[in-house]
């Protein structure tokens, strides 16, 4: 598994914005990792990526903001409140198979309607509190592309 050490958030929305350039629709990311380990403002890079100019709040209490004004439609997920069951009632994989890119945090609870090919960042926290380490678990190779890119 390839890592990154990650020590502010200006470099967690660049490694976003960075990834976020190289995604096409139907591609799936899942983020995980404690709260306030920097997955939203991964996110918020991942829509500069996606030329999305509109701001980027965690869906904790919606479980799906759908953002539709840039090069790609964003589609992120917060599926924590799917614990108890549900995500086959939410159609994922119309999100998932569709004309956007996805971002699901908390994939757990929805990991049986997880596409094949998906790409897996794990987000940790460390003694410092601006410093992350993001694992790459990249499925597919497309995914392996993109962390090969990222890692060097």
């Amino acid at each position: 598994m390839e890592s990154l050490t990650l020590t502010n958030r200006d470099a967690t929305i660049a490694l976003g914005k960075k990834i976020g350039q190289q995604l096409v629709a139907g591609d799936v990311l899942v983020l995980d990792g404690d709260l306030g380990a920097g997955k939203t403002t991964f996110t918020k890079g991942l829509a500069a990526g996606l030329e999305i100019p509109d701001i980027i709040k965690s869906p904790t209490f919606t479980i799906i903001h759908e953002y539709q004004d840039g090069r790609l439609p964003l589609y992120h997920m917060d599926a924590y409140r799917l614990e108890n069951g549900g995500a086959e009632d939410l159609g994922l994989e119309e999100y998932f198979d569709g004309d956007g890119v996805s971002v699901v945090e908390w994939a757990e609870f929805v990991e049986d309607e997880l596409p094949a090919d998906f790409l897996a960042i794990h987000f940790k926290r460390t003694d410092d509190d601006n410093t992350r380490i993001l694992e790459f678990e990249p499925h597919g190779q497309h995914f392996d592309q993109i962390v090969k890119s990222v890692v060097k």
